[in-house]
């Protein structure tokens, strides 16, 4: 590799993870305010640190909470839906800052964000072999409006955005190991002699447990990280058959169903089971907790059969019952509320926080003035990666290529869930769990449009000038929101003009 390249490939992801923390970590205390469901996660997370499960709060506390009352809660149990992971990880920077420190709500989902931002420049140069494409990622990452915003609020999306890429990266680690092992047990199998129809059974694949692992601490945070534990569950099993056809084995997809498969699945299940369990510790070791005693009530223990399973594993399924048919069921309108099939198109992104103020109000200068947390996304940058994502879509029906493949299942893995839920309450905030893959099938199709190593100089200097135009808008465009995403005051007249489409009010 030439100097420079390797100078660019320390010195891009560098500045890059600089800018990524500068915006996300800047004025972060601001607004001193519980924001969207924040009001939930924030004080979840204090009551779980302190008691060892969520805990009920008087009515309407936030402003006592904010003005530093952190101790008003009781130790009567709160009924919550999400398991306690994310919570855990929120109550670490209240535990160093304060309660009442807003900063200290959200250092931790900010230094995840930033941290985000870093590994996907390593996926990326792991899966494109190229430094350049893979500052490009982070540098889109690190700018867009969405993965700002998911990275200064204290909600649970980021945290499972972050567990979700890193199971992806554990599995295109994976892929690799599993190539070259497959590979050269067959090798030595043909040198000794053998003649194998199906070929072997990879036991030892620590990527795949890391996988396994990953998946399992993000559905310790969200239950829907569960999706991407089960999508990739079947890309691991699609990509051992693929394999075994191209080493000519004869019963390549018998082997990779009846075979690798259950051994695939007891790698990765079962450490993903025991994850989301330690998750529950606190709920587990305490007995305060929500339907903690549930079994224990009269005529409500397992009879017959189950009878011998423990009781508090009886009160634990009890309560994941309860907490999925509420999912299922939350049709609770909000004026916020985003159907799945508008996500792509990003026609309602999540207003977390907006505040009036008039002249001489806080420091406005002007008539009215606007102070707003807009979960929107860099407008240039989100279309372009759906448009590369169709095009990626296309691509693969022709070309067949691993690598898109790769990405559109982490996009398939966060997103098509969702369309199984069309009439429940969601919204456009929960695209950022599959953001990494949009960002990547734009980096992808930068790649393409860029050309390869033999085409002419002159096309590959015009196609790289077309490249930095575009990153130099995209930039612009982020400068011109950012306002937007940090709740900066500024004149009402300036936010309207960031109402590009009607439902992003």
């Amino acid at each position: 590799m030439p100097a420079t390249s390797r100078w660019f490939g320390v010195a891009g992801p560098l500045a890059v993870t600089v800018l990524a923390a500068v915006l996300r970590l800047w004025n972060l205390g601001s607004p001193h305010t519980l924001v969207f469901d924040e009001t939930f996660y924030v004080k979840d997370a204090w009551t779980l640190f302190n008691n060892g499960y969520e805990s009920a709060w008087p009515e309407n506390p936030n402003r006592a909470f904010e003005s530093g009352q952190s101790d008003i809660y009781s130790s009567a149990p709160s009924f919550v839906v999400h398991p306690p992971l994310g919570k855990w990880l929120i109550a670490l920077g209240m535990a160093v800052f304060g309660a009442d420190s807003s900063w200290g709500w959200r250092i931790v989902t900010a230094l995840i964000g930033i941290l985000a931002v870093v590994l996907l420049m390593v996926i990326a140069r792991k899966l494109f072999g190229s430094p350049v494409l893979a500052t490009i990622a982070g540098f889109l990452m690190a700018v867009d409006g969405h993965a700002i915003v998911m990275s200064r609020v204290a909600l649970l999306d980021n945290i499972l955005m972050f567990l979700a890429l890193v199971g992806f990266g554990a599995i295109l680690m994976d892929r690799y190991w599993h190539a070259a092992r497959l590979g050269a047990t067959l090798h030595r199998a043909h040198v000794a002699g053998e003649n194998p129809h199906w070929g072997p059974v990879l036991w030892w694949r620590p990527w795949l447990l890391g996988a396994g692992l990953a998946f399992g601490l993000a559905s310790s945070v969200k239950w829907s990280g569960a999706y991407f534990l089960l999508a990739f569950g079947v890309y691991v099993v699609v990509v051992d058959a693929l394999a075994r056809r191209r080493l000519r084995l004869p019963f390549w997809s018998s082997a990779a169903v009846l075979k690798q498969a259950p051994a695939s699945f007891l790698l990765m299940v079962p450490v993903a089971g025991a994850a989301f369990l330690a998750s529950w510790t606190g709920w587990f070791v305490t007995r305060g907790g929500f339907y903690r005693n549930w079994a224990d009530l009269p005529d409500a223990a397992w009879t017959g059969a189950l009878a011998w399973v423990p009781r508090a594993l009886q009160s634990f399924w009890h309560y994941q019952v309860a907490a999925y048919s509420y999912h299922v069921n939350l049709e609770s309108p909000h004026p916020y509320q985003a159907n799945p099939l508008t996500w792509l198109l990003m026609l309602r992104p999540t207003s977390m926080y907006y505040r009036g103020t008039t002249l001489g109000q806080e420091g406005c200068g002007v008539g009215s003035c606007a102070e707003a947390i807009t979960s929107v996304a860099n407008p240039l940058i989100w279309w372009a990666a759906v448009a590369a994502v169709l095009y990626l879509v296309y691509r693969l029906t022709r070309v067949r290529e691993w690598r898109v493949g790769l990405i559109l299942m982490g996009v398939a893995a966060g997103y098509l869930p969702w369309l199984l839920y069309l009439n429940r309450t969601v919204f456009q905030f929960y695209t950022i769990v599959f953001e990494p893959y949009l960002i990547l099938a734009l980096t992808c199709a930068i790649g393409i449009f860029l050309g390869r190593p033999g085409d002419a100089p002159s096309r590959k200097t015009s196609r790289a000038r077309v490249v930095i135009v575009f990153l130099v808008v995209a930039v612009l465009v982020s400068a011109f929101f950012y306002p937007l995403w940090t709740g900066m005051q500024i004149p009402f007249r300036f936010w309207q003009a960031h109402i590009w489409l009607p439902g992003w009010r």
